[in-house]
C-alpha cells in the first residue's frame, strides 16, 4: 500500500498546538494526545477480494468520511479461509494506535470464529461502526428452469440439491438449512469463495442455485432471479423481483438472516487512545447525514434501503447473536 504521507498546513498547526498544550500541564495531557490526530493516513484492512460488496461499500463511506476526518483511507485486501487471513493480518501485524481500522462482514465473519477459533482472543478487537445491514437471499440464473421457490423444493424431493454460497459459515447458509429443515429437502452447500462467484455458479448452472447477501444479487440485475429472502420484509421489492420471504412462503419465524459490514478497531487503541476513538465516532456519525453518502451509495450501484448506523452497543448486540447462532448451527456449518 502506498503512503501518502503530504502534511497539510493545518495538521501543522495542529500539531503545534497538541505540544503547546503538553507542557502547560499534567492535567490537559489527555486532550493533547488527540489534538493532531490522525497524523497519517488511515489504514483500513479488508479480509475480501477487491471488487466485491464489501469494496463497493467502503469506497462509497470513505470518499465522504474523509471530509470530516481531514485524512485518506489506505484499502489493503486480504481474501482467504472465509476472511480470517484478513483479521490475522489485522491483529498481528498492525499497531493499536487507531491508525489502522477492518472492515469487516460481520455476519460470516463472526460465524467463522464459532467454526474455528482465531489466533486472536475475538474481545481484543470490537466493531464500532456500523455502515449497513443486508438480508440473505435465495436466486437462480435467469436461465434456469426453476422460476418459483416451490420448483426448488419440488426438485429437492427427488433429489440432493447443490447449493452455491460465498463461505460456509454465512447467514445466507444458515437460512438455506433452516428452510431445507422446514420443507424435509437435502442440500450440499458449495463454498465458492467470494459474491462474484457464488453469483457465477447459479448462472453457469455449476450450482442448482446460490444463496447469498441479497444487496449483491440485487447489483447483477437480469443475470438472475430472487426466489426468496431470509428477511421480515422483501424491502427491495422488484430489485429482488418481489420474491417472498420465508417466513411469509412457509409460516415460519425465522429471524432476518443478515449480512452487516462494520468497521472494527483494536480494543488496545480504544483504551489507550479513547480520545482518538472519540473522533472516529464522531465524524463516522456525520456521514450518514451528509447527502452526498447517499449520491455515492446510489453510484456504486448500491441500496440506500440496507444503509444504516450502528454504533458499539448495536454492533456488539450483532456480534453475540451470531455466536449464538453460529453455536446453534455449529454441526451444519463444519460438516461434522
Amino acid at each position: 500500500m502506498t503512503k501518502d504521507m503530504t502534511v497539510s498546513r493545518r495538521r501543522l498547526l495542529k500539531a503545534g498546538a497538541a505540544t503547546a498544550i503538553g507542557v502547560v500541564g499534567s492535567g490537559l495531557a489527555m486532550p493533547a494526545l488527540a489534538a493532531g490526530y490522525p497524523e497519517r493516513n488511515i489504514d483500513v484492512i479488508v479480509p475480501t477480494r477487491e471488487g466485491g460488496g464489501a469494496d463497493r461499500n467502503l469506497r462509497s463511506f470513505t470518499a465522504i468520511w474523509k471530509k470530516y476526518l481531514d485524512t485518506n483511507f489506505e484499502p489493503g485486501f486480504f481474501p482467504g479461509a472465509s476472511g480470517r487471513v484478513g483479521y490475522e493480518v489485522y491483529m498481528g501485524k498492525y499497531e493499536p494506535d487507531a491508525h489502522s481500522l477492518i472492515f469487516g462482514n460481520m455476519g460470516p465473519e463472526v460465524l467463522n470464529w464459532v467454526v474455528k477459533k482465531p489466533n486472536f482472543d475475538i474481545d481484543d478487537y470490537i466493531y464500532w461502526g456500523r455502515v449497513d445491514t443486508d438480508p440473505g437471499c435465495l436466486f437462480v440464473g435467469a436461465e434456469s428452469k426453476y422460476k418459483h421457490i416451490d420448483d426448488v423444493i419440488a426438485e429437492g424431493k427427488k433429489r440432493k440439491l447443490n447449493v452455491g454460497t460465498s463461505r460456509l459459515a454465512h447467514p445466507a447458509s444458515i437460512g438455506m438449512l433452516a428452510l431445507a429443515d422446514k420443507t424435509g429437502i437435502e442440500v450440499n452447500l458449495i463454498p465458492l469463495s467470494g459474491g462474484k462467484k457464488t453469483v457465477a455458479g447459479a448462472v453457469t448452472g455449476e450450482v442448482d442455485f446460490s444463496v447469498l447477501t441479497s444487496g449483491s444479487v440485487a447489483a447483477a440485475g437480469d443475470a438472475v432471479k430472487t426466489l426468496l429472502v431470509f428477511n421480515d420484509k422483501n424491502v427491495l421489492g422488484e430489485a429482488l423481483d418481489n420474491a417472498p420471504t420465508m417466513n411469509e412462503q412457509y409460516g415460519t419465524d425465522l429471524p432476518p438472516m443478515l449480512s452487516s459490514r462494520a468497521f472494527g478497531i483494536h480494543k488496545a487503541a480504544v483504551d489507550k487512545y479513547p480520545d482518538r476513538f472519540e473522533i472516529l465516532e464522531s465524524t463516522f456519525k456525520k456521514v450518514f447525514d451528509d447527502p452526498e453518502y447517499k449520491a455515492a451509495v446510489l453510484k456504486a450501484k448500491g441500496h440506500w434501503e440496507y444503509v444504516n448506523y450502528g454504533g458499539v452497543e448495536e454492533c456488539a448486540k450483532f456480534k453475540q447473536a451470531m455466536l449464538d447462532l453460529g453455536e446453534q448451527y455449529k454441526s451444519y456449518l463444519t460438516g461434522s
